[in-house]
């Protein structure tokens, strides 16, 4: 007879597939499914290990928090996203508010690469490599400062009580609201053709073939618009007036 172990592990090898799927499409091709899907093995047999049944707290939940923590993991490891792809994008995001702030409204890409002083193709190339990018990085969270260390430095058993304590402390819900008033103000501002891309991704749940099929462009197209929405989503929170650090479940919804 199998024992409880194998069977949690077994009827939840499909959530680790999935959640592997979800990340690595908004990855670089460079990050293989593969290496999720195994890292987050890991992480569902830990939760299987670790779980302690208590009313607040449903294993798969717990489950979710600790998969996506090991492929997170297991990404830093990899160094998936370059040192000097950061520093590229943190170049567009500071040209971005620094027009956004001179013109009063979005600046177009062509702006954007004025500002930046490159050629208009160059800062399209530049987009297309800061696909991994995503709207906020664990780095971003972990405190002001340069003695704040990155919240991916935690210790790992950390994730099932700070999730537990978050969803019972009202203070904290109360400032990842603000976060997330933060965050919906910055997609308001967004030009009406990457809102629509966001949409289709994170509402309609489309990849990215399909939503080069309804706008009318090429899958690197929408790479690139998605790149540029995101940068203009991070501009506009490194300078808005939020200043906490959200729990493990509404981090891994903002990835």
């Amino acid at each position: 007879m199998p024992s409880t172990e194998d069977q949690l592990v077994g009827q939840y090898a499909p959530l680790v597939r999935r959640l592997a799927l979800q990340l690595v499409a908004k990855l670089p091709a460079s990050v293989e499914v593969d290496d999720l899907m195994q890292a987050g093995m890991m992480g569902l047999l830990d939760a299987v290990r670790r779980y302690q049944q208590t009313a607040d707290a449903q294993f798969e939940t717990y489950a979710v928090t600790r998969i996506r923590g090991a492929m997170l993991d297991e990404l830093r490891s990899q160094d998936w996203l370059p040192r000097s792809v950061r520093s590229k994008t943190r170049s567009i995001e500071q040209a971005i508010h620094t027009l956004t702030h001179r013109l009063l409204r979005a600046p177009a890409e062509s702006e954007i690469a004025e500002e930046m002083g490159v050629p208009l193709s160059e800062y399209q190339q530049l987009l297309e490599e800061a696909r991994g990018v995503q709207i906020l990085h664990y780095e971003d969270l972990a405190g002001q400062g340069e003695d704040a260390g990155s919240a991916l430095d935690r210790a790992p058993g950390d994730g099932g009580a700070a999730q537990a304590t978050h969803s019972a402390n009202p203070l904290s819900q109360l400032m990842s609201k603000g976060l997330r008033h933060a965050l919906m103000e910055a997609i308001k501002a967004l030009p009406d053709r990457e809102q629509l891309l966001l949409s289709l991704q994170f509402e309609q749940d489309l990849n990215q073939k399909e939503i080069g099929a309804v706008m009318g462009v090429t899958e690197g197209r929408v790479s690139q618009l998605r790149s540029q929405a995101v940068a203009r989503i991070r501009a506009a929170l490194a300078h808005s007036d939020w200043h906490e650090s959200p729990g493990e479940t509404e981090l891994h919804a903002l990835l």
